[in-house]
């Protein structure tokens, strides 16, 4: 459609905003019609609906209401902070959020015919504004619009949805307006907004009452538009450090009742294409969903990888081994490291075949405790700093990779293959590393066909460096808001230096660091360089062997689902406790949860702080930690021990099971309860 001719400086000003898109999202923009003049203010508002209620004359609010959302011209003549100016820039709407706040904080408080006739007006403006390009006014209402809470009713739904699908509709540069826009929303109205848009799409599914809304198949379109402006609002969340609301408040946890691997095979069939799937917009799908498909597409390559190998065996004409079917690993005790590294490597084939550990020389049937102690062993002795493969940072309470180089990084790619194992086994692992492991982690989250491509390399700020090295990044925050001469008080270059071994070692964060000093004018710079040396490039082959050995094991299309945060929660589980809910799903042997001693117990660790009651998860499973289904997922047993009542508790990490005597009163128990739980480091006293 041709524009009308339009002077070029005014053409330039009006682009201005949308300078740093990518070419082919850069459209004409139309010019802003001239709007009606609204003299209201927020307090004549006030005034009125005041008035009205005193009066119960509710015309002047009536008039008020049903004038503005009118069309979308009326609502920026009312709420538009300067009729005058354009506020075409994505850094100001130009909407006066007081004045909307109030407006629509009144609105349920009105009589029936004011509420309806704003729902007709806004039918209006819909139809009204459905044809044509968009005007800076258009994104205005629609912004506007969309925080009206009248759309929590079930009753307004078809108007909601076709409010949805126009936005949904809009161009790329458009959405980006309204993404920067509603940033700017208040906490409180950004979540109600969210929920809203959530409760849409719960209840198209799965409807109270199927007669309020149109057949499905009459409106495929509904969740699908709601979904895309819930993106806007995901995307709108991440522009900010700390975000509006948090990550989870976005998901849905309807969504767990669906079939979550239909969704999934449509994705991986369809992609991104015309065909809509959940998984287009993982953000909504809960933490407890994706495991579910993780699990499930788990277990379909083992099944897959199993029925292989039994084909191939039946086709050479040979006897099936139900060991076939197993990733079996034998290890020794004594060698425990060694064993375990020749075995996963010389079955690299067979990694993702269900897991299976004999101890040599031992009994022992695995029955899923000896995976777990196998596990936890060999955890705690690569982690241990003698070890040197890890340092740990006591500051932050984690674990980073060593530095030192070396000829050999194979044992990096174990304890990669280790935690995608867990993952795969659903086994929840007591590891102690910092989020931007995670994050490194999914850089990229499918393995790069092409082995040159550098992985495990990603976007690193002083953030990250302080939930590793607290102190370090404490010194480079101050270097960079030093109000004095840097380079004269520092006296440092692009040059930085590390032990290894005994001996000191010198790197240049750039070509010639060492003669270019730092100054107020390239401070930024070295901090970044640093931090990136740091995070990135000094660790490199350690951690791309880390990342092959977890992506051995885990490669899945269903890794682009998940955030960093949520590969942190698979692994070493969640770390918010219920007690509560780990007493309901407790199980007895020797006790009933009526005996005086059980009833005991609970009082004490309902009554614990918190410190208390992640040492006794820690104590008795081997991870302060929950599963991602919850403390049921545990299987948490309470035994009973016939030992004298002066021995402390006793606990088999592997089995999740505490063995606790026959205490005679509250005050022994609590008292060896905190001893055992306190003095404990796994599977010895200190």
């Amino acid at each position: 459609r041709d524009l009308p001719p339009i002077c070029l400086d005014v053409r330039q000003k009006q682009r201005i905003s949308i300078d740093t898109l990518p070419q082919e999202l850069k459209a004409p923009i139309p010019p802003e019609p001239s709007l009606p003049i609204r003299t209201k203010t927020v307090e004549d508002f006030q005034g009125d609906v005041e008035k009205a209620k005193s009066s119960g004359d509710w015309k002047a609010v009536h008039d008020f209401y049903s004038t503005t959302f009118d069309s979308f011209l009326e609502i920026n003549a009312a709420f538009k902070k300067d009729t005058n100016s354009e506020f075409n820039t994505i850094e100001d709407s130009g909407i006066d959020a007081k004045f909307v706040n109030v407006v629509y904080d009144a609105l349920l408080n009105t009589p029936q015919d004011v509420q309806k006739s704003v729902l007709k007006g806004i039918i209006n403006g819909l139809l009204q504004e459905w044809k044509g390009p968009r005007t800076k006014d258009d994104l205005r209402a629609y912004c506007i619009l969309l925080q009206n809470p009248q759309f929590s009713n079930t009753s307004t739904y078809v108007i909601y949805a076709h409010l949805l699908r126009q936005i949904a509709a809009l161009t790329e540069a458009d959405h980006h307006f309204l993404v920067h826009w509603s940033k700017k929303i208040s906490q409180r109205r950004f979540k109600q907004l969210v929920d809203r848009l959530l409760q849409f799409i719960s209840l198209r599914l799965f409807p109270a009452k199927p007669e309020e809304f149109p057949p499905m198949v009459k409106c495929t379109w509904w969740i699908p538009s709601a979904a895309k402006v819930l993106a806007l609002c995901n995307a709108a969340n991440s522009l900010l450090s700390p975000p509006i609301i948090s990550y989870t408040d976005f998901y849905n946890s309807t969504l767990d009742h669906i079939d979550l691997m239909e969704e999934y095979h449509n994705w991986q069939c369809y992609g991104n294409s015309h065909r809509f799937s959940f998984c287009q917009y993982p953000f909504i799908i809960s933490i407890a969903a994706k495991k579910v498909i993780i699990q499930r597409d788990s277990e379909q390559q083992m099944i897959s990888i199993a029925r292989q190998s039994l084909v191939d065996k039946v086709s050479r004409r040979q006897k099936p081994d139900m060991n076939m079917l197993f990733l079996n690993v034998k290890v020794r005790r004594t060698h425990l490291v060694s064993d375990s590294l020749d075995e996963l490597a010389r079955k690299r084939a067979d990694l993702k075949k269900k897991l299976k550990v004999t101890f040599v020389g031992e009994a022992g049937l695995d029955m899923g405790g000896l995976t777990k102690e196998w596990f936890l062993l060999l955890i705690r002795q690569i982690f241990h700093p003698d070890y040197g493969m890890f340092t740990y940072h006591k500051d932050s309470h984690c674990h980073w990779f060593s530095s030192f180089k070396c000829d050999n990084y194979s044992e990096f790619r174990l304890v990669g293959a280790l935690m995608g194992l867990a993952v795969y086994n659903s086994i929840t692992l007591d590891i102690r590393f910092p989020p931007c492991c995670y994050k490194k982690l999914l850089s990229p989250p499918i393995v790069p066909c092409d082995h040159n491509t550098l992985v495990g390399i990603c976007d690193v700020t002083l953030d990250d460096l302080f939930q590793i090295m607290p102190e370090l990044a404490h010194g480079l925050s101050e270097l960079l808001s030093y109000e004095g001469n840097v380079e004269e008080d520092f006296y440092s270059t692009f040059q930085v230096f590390q032990e290894e071994f005994g001996v000191i070692k010198s790197y240049n964060l750039k070509p010639n660091g060492d003669k270019i000093p730092v100054t107020n004018q390239n401070r930024k710079e070295y901090v970044q360089l640093y931090v990136d040396f740091l995070l990135n490039k000094s660790i490199y082959k350690q951690f791309a062997a880390f990342y092959y050995g977890f992506h051995s094991v885990c490669a899945s299309y269903a890794l682009l689902l998940l955030r960093p945060e949520e590969v942190e929660i698979l692994v070493c589980g969640s770390p918010e406790l219920d007690m509560s809910a780990l007493q309901r799903s407790t199980q007895y042997e020797g006790y009933q949860k009526t005996d005086l001693t059980i009833r005991y117990f609970w009082d004490v660790v309902l009554g614990f702080s918190l410190d208390l009651q992640k040492k006794l998860l820690h104590f008795a499973t081997g991870s302060d930690r929950v599963p991602v289904g919850g403390m049921a997922d545990l299987n948490f047993k309470i035994s009973k021990s016939e030992t004298s009542t002066n021995w402390l508790p006793v606990a088999h990490t592997c089995f999740n099971q505490l063995c606790l005597p026959p205490y005679k009163n509250k005050k022994e128990l609590k008292q060896k309860l905190i001893i055992g739980i306190s003095n404990a480091e796994g599977f010895g006293l200190e």
